[in-house]
């Protein structure tokens, strides 16, 4: 007997080793979600937003390097998986996402729930197409899933209302044929790069994401060149720790200046697996060699003098291959050693801000009187005690904003921790449902979310499906009564904060009331205890600790503008009576 449309898709969702489906079910994805639940192996995941559910899809997706699968049904269904998917494009992370359809025959009449799929997807989707036929299968099936994949993007595929249950009259096992391809440059582009690093005397690497699978090589070249190494917050996994004797942390809004200035000193930057896309943060009239799979990558973001195209490793190992040696026998690692220095100082001075009793200094006194005087709980306590709490395989997930500031500050990726966020899309609300995601492929394993207060209020629901699954999350939320980078984006223009004030809620209340364990934290005496508290108690934990809503993140590189206009703000600020949280 041949199978149906529906166990088609899901017998080849099993065969490819997908363990969770996520999404909200409904009409047309009922045959799906019916063959989902005879599946012994693979679980339906149902989420209270299908943005959650592409959320969760994508973090797998990411942390696994396989396929992430989330479904919307007609019409509104499908359209909140938008989001999610942006962000998993952006994140450039395979994901099938399989979207309701009104009947076959209603297409096109104005039908109720109606949603142009194709149009609808058409910019975000590497693949599209809409089932119109059950013998249509498995080919359609393989090349969404060959294309998401091999384009690490996303693949959409349309299942019309009255088609899941309709058999097919060739069935046939699908066949996917999936190896990688590893790529490398052409060899002379290889020796002219080599020829400009044996001719530079300081040389700065620039790592992304894209070298991680090839840190020891990466590692290698950084020695032999006596390079500092700045690192993309997507490389913090990874590249970081006390085994990396060359990082000097990141650059751009959230960085520090010992990165800028490793950036600035250089007279020859080599980028290696990365696309970072801050031109103002790129030093102008440097030699620049760019290392990416992707062709259009090279020279989009600044100026390249030699671009290689190929994998990171295979790259790499061909240029160590073809550098010479120094005269000497050894480079100078003055460069080297003079960004180390300053990376050592400026670490010392935030591990000042860190300590709960950094206020009751005179320093911290000083400070307080002009931007703690509620005298909150400073963010970088709160995450300095969850780095040390946290295990070193711990997954984390950060919400775009200031709580992605003070996990990229305070918050080390050693061991074999990892880091996922909506780094590319910039999306709000990511952290819980990708931390969802996340702790759905490896109960055992800790998953930490880094939440604003504004993200997590925004997809509130799905701290349901936490509880409803059973997820032993742990969410940190950095209650800050504000939309915080907003805030600081006003201020740094000259401009007071208007629209970012947030009317919160009892956050651990809310959560208590759901069936999940809530924590209030007030003072910053009971910061440590409380992280640790969380952490020991099992099940899905909310933490909410109120910090200072005036925080200041300096940036690596602070303009004079950025200095005038924090200032001529919070002289407007000022005008208002202190504690006026009104927008008027």
């Amino acid at each position: 007997m041949s199978r149906t449309v529906a166990r088609v898709i899901v017998d080849a969702l099993s065969e490819l080793g997908v363990r969770q489906v996520f999404g909200v079910v409904g009409d047309a994805l009922n045959p799906v979600t019916d063959a989902i639940r005879g599946t012994e192996n693979l679980e339906w995941v149902g989420c209270r937003h299908e943005e959650a559910a592409a959320f969760a899809a994508s973090a797998q997706s990411q942390l696994s390097g396989t396929l992430g699968v989330c479904m919307g049904t007609v019409g509104p269904g499908s359209v909140h998986l938008l989001n999610g998917l942006y962000d998993a494009a952006k994140s450039h992370a395979p994901v099938l996402a399989i979207a309701g359809q009104v009947p076959l025959a209603e297409l096109g009449s104005d039908y109720f729930q109606e949603v142009d799929n194709d149009a609808l997807f058409s910019d975000v989707a590497v693949f599209r197409a809409t089932i119109t036929s059950p013998d249509q299968l498995p080919q359609l099936l393989e090349t969404a899933v060959r294309t998401a994949i091999g384009r690490k993007g996303v693949a959409v595929l349309t299942v019309p209302g009255d088609l899941g249950e309709r058999e097919l009259t060739d069935d046939r096992p699908p066949r996917f044929s999936l190896a990688p391809a590893v790529t490398r440059p052409d060899g002379s582009a290889a020796r002219r790069a080599a020829e400009l690093l044996d001719r530079s005397e300081r040389v700065t690497l620039l790592v992304g994401e894209g070298a991680r699978a090839a840190r020891e090589d990466v590692l290698t070249l950084a020695d032999r060149l006596a390079a500092p190494m700045v690192l993309t917050l997507k490389a913090k996994a990874g590249f970081e720790g006390e085994h990396n004797p060359f990082q000097v942390g990141q650059t751009g809004l959230i960085g520090n200046p010992a990165a800028a200035e490793a950036l600035q000193d250089a007279d020859t930057l080599l980028l290696l697996g990365t696309d970072f896309p801050y031109r103002d943060w790129y030093p102008e009239g440097r030699t620049v060699i760019q290392v990416d799979t992707e062709a259009t990558h090279i020279g989009r973001r600044v100026p390249v003098d030699v671009g290689l195209v190929g994998d990171t490793g295979a790259t790499v190992r061909d240029l160590l291959e073809h550098l010479g040696t120094v005269a000497g026998g050894a480079r100078d690692r003055a460069h080297l050693d003079k960004a180390r220095e300053r990376f050592d100082g400026w670490r010392a001075g935030q591990a000042r801000l860190a300590d709960p009793d950094h206020d009751k200094g005179l320093v911290g006194r000083l400070r307080s009187a002009l931007d703690n005087r509620s005298h909150d709980i400073r963010p970088e306590v709160l995450a300095a005690a969850v780095d040390r709490a946290a295990a070193d395989d711990a997954v984390f997930t950060s919400d775009t904003g200031m709580a992605t500031v003070w996990l990229s500050r305070f918050v080390e990726m050693r061991g074999e921790r990892r880091l996922i966020g909506s780094y590319n899309l910039g999306s709000m609300a990511n952290a819980m449902p990708q931390a969802l995601g996340a702790q759905c492929l490896d109960r055992e394993r800790q998953v930490v979310a880094f939440c604003g207060d504004g993200g997590l209020s925004m997809l509130l629901g799905d701290l349901m499906t936490l509880k409803t699954q059973r997820l032993p999350v742990k969410l940190v939320v950095f209650d800050n009564r504000r939309l915080g980078m907003v805030k600081l984006e006003q201020e740094q223009a000259g401009l007071p904060e208007f629209g970012t004030v947030l009317d919160n809620p009892d956050f651990a209340a809310v959560a208590e009331a759901m069936g999940i364990t809530g924590i209030r934290v007030t003072e910053p005496s009971e910061v440590e205890s409380a992280v640790g508290r969380a952490f020991d108690t099992p099940g899905p934990v909310l933490l909410d600790v109120l910090t200072n809503p005036d925080e200041i993140a300096v940036p690596a590189q602070p303009t004079v503008e950025q200095g005038w206009g924090f200032a001529v703000a919070k002289v407007k600020e000022v005008v208002r009576s202190h504690g006026d949280t009104s927008d008027h």
